[in-house]
């Protein structure tokens, strides 16, 4: 039996790629200003994480030309080449003020490729709704244009409000594209995405949720508590969410989810990003520094919460709408 077997899965928009309902978020890969990359992590630890994630059955890897700048994509690619054909890539553009054609579109595509190794990305995602000198509809052409080359498989937007996701996929249904998905801040302690409607859009159009920072870089692991004195890496430590204060307010939370996961041998990091499948139409993107956190997060799939454990969630976590 292959190890996606009994793992849910998830379509990339409407007929699109079917992938596990879990993939691996590469920020951290390649990135020291935020992430302290070189100093606490290695890139053993990094292909040992990408390898796990693999050999868990877990297929869809998520990048951007900024990560690192550029040194993501050139890990990815470099990892990709000792297991061919197994990992599916989703990368993204950055519309800088200084990208004001079309073709920045195609040349920032290239690069992309060139790093990653590779002739064709399936996901290719707007990093930002930024409209300087090219404009949304434009940009979503231009876009379309690499679906008809063969280089892109989907187009995917991120951090997109319900009407600009709107819009994107209206200019994409004029080029007889399907937007396939919007990546937003999504967590138990981040819903946003509820309140603001995008969820809701999504679901009607069809387009796929990618969920970044699922975990809330670590917040919902249960590693962080008052009573300890671990202090998250990297810049992580300025969020106010990890002080005393803000833990203190976070332990409920941590609480239901220890609580839980005890009853069916998980951890609080499993059980919250399971809490975000059961939504459907999601897909979290945790990241993972080595093999141990892959494995992991791997952890969550191939079981369910109940309808009452998922309640439960939901209604402890109302204040973070």
């Amino acid at each position: 039996m292959s190890p996606t077997a009994n793992l849910q899965t998830v379509t990339l928009g409407p007929n699109g790629l079917v992938v596990p309902a879990l993939g691996i978020g590469t920020w951290a890969w390649g990135d020291s200003l935020f992430w302290d990359y070189g100093k606490t992590y290695s890139d053993d630890e990094i292909q040992a994480a990408f390898n796990a994630f693999l050999d868990a059955g877990l297929t869809l890897f998520d990048t951007a030309e900024i990560y690192g700048f550029g040194k993501s994509e050139r890990l990815i690619g470099r990892f990709m080449q000792q297991r061919p054909q197994q990992a599916v890539v989703a990368t993204k553009y950055f519309p800088f003020p200084w990208r004001f054609s079309r073709q920045s579109v195609v040349d920032t595509l290239t690069a992309s490729l060139d790093r990653l190794q590779v002739a064709s990305v399936a996901l290719y995602q707007v990093h930002f709704p930024l409209d300087f000198l090219l404009s949304q509809k434009d940009l979503m052409q231009a876009l379309a244009a690499e679906v008809r080359r063969g280089r892109i498989g989907a187009v995917g937007v991120s951090n997109y409000s319900a009407q600009q996701m709107r819009d994107a996929h209206r200019y994409l249904a004029e080029e007889g594209i399907p937007l396939a998905s919007n990546q937003v801040h999504y967590s138990l302690i981040n819903r946003k995405a509820e309140t603001s409607g995008v969820i809701a859009a999504a679901r009607d159009l069809g387009v796929t949720i990618l969920a970044y920072s699922p975990l809330s870089q670590g917040l919902l692991t249960g590693k962080y508590t008052p009573e300890t004195d671990l202090k998250p890496t990297g810049a992580r430590w300025l969020d106010p969410r990890f002080s005393q204060s803000g833990l203190t307010k976070l332990m409920p939370v941590i609480g239901a989810l220890k609580e839980i996961g005890e009853k069916r041998d998980r951890t609080p990091a499993q059980v919250a990003l399971n809490w975000l499948v059961c939504q459907g139409n999601v897909l979290p993107i945790p990241g993972a520094k080595n093999a141990r956190q892959a494995a992991q997060n791997a952890g969550a799939l191939g079981w369910e919460l109940t309808p009452d454990e998922k309640a439960q969630l939901t209604q402890i976590t109302e204040s973070y709408c």
